[in-house]
């Protein structure tokens, strides 16, 4: 069966450089899931804080309404707690500590299982030339590719 991934954010990506990746369940309600499963989330401006409980708890996540929900509509961008375990939680307390190093959601996905999942990442802001920098690889890296391709094919 594999892996059904629903969203990624390709912005984080950009804005930040991920250090390390994590895996957490989500707490949904039903006509949540229906909608993962249709693909209508959005990752882009998501966050994760740890609140005063030592609970993880996403933020900006907007995950739609399921059009044939019968009974309470939620809202898209409500707040849904994260589920990890407690050594994990401490692991990320210590770390958010550190200055400049947030939490974000990277992908939305089904396990094999059939479980919603996010894939957190511990990250670090870019600065602008540091994106710069990284758009100017990417695009070498690119153009050297292809220029092997060239002469493998001929």
């Amino acid at each position: 069966m594999g892996v059904k991934i629903v969203c990624r954010n390709k912005k984080a990506y950009h804005d930040y450089a991920i250090e390390t990746k994590l895996e957490a369940g989500m707490v949904l309600s039903g006509p949540e899931v229906k909608s993962l499963r249709a693909g209508k989330a959005n990752l882009k401006d998501g966050y994760v804080q740890i609140n005063e409980q030592g609970e993880a708890i996403l933020h900006n996540v907007h995950i739609s309404q399921y059009s044939h929900a019968t009974h309470n509509p939620n809202d898209p961008l409500r707040v849904r707690k994260l589920l990890l375990h407690k050594r994990e939680l401490k692991k990320l307390i210590g770390k958010l500590q550190e200055k400049g190093l947030a939490l974000i959601p990277l992908s939305i996905y089904f396990n094999d299982k059939g479980k919603a999942k996010v894939e957190l990442g511990l990250a670090r802001g870019k600065r602008q030339y540091d994106k710069r920098a990284a758009l100017k690889k990417k695009q070498s890296d690119r153009e050297v590719e292809r220029a092997m391709r060239r002469d493998r094919d001929s």
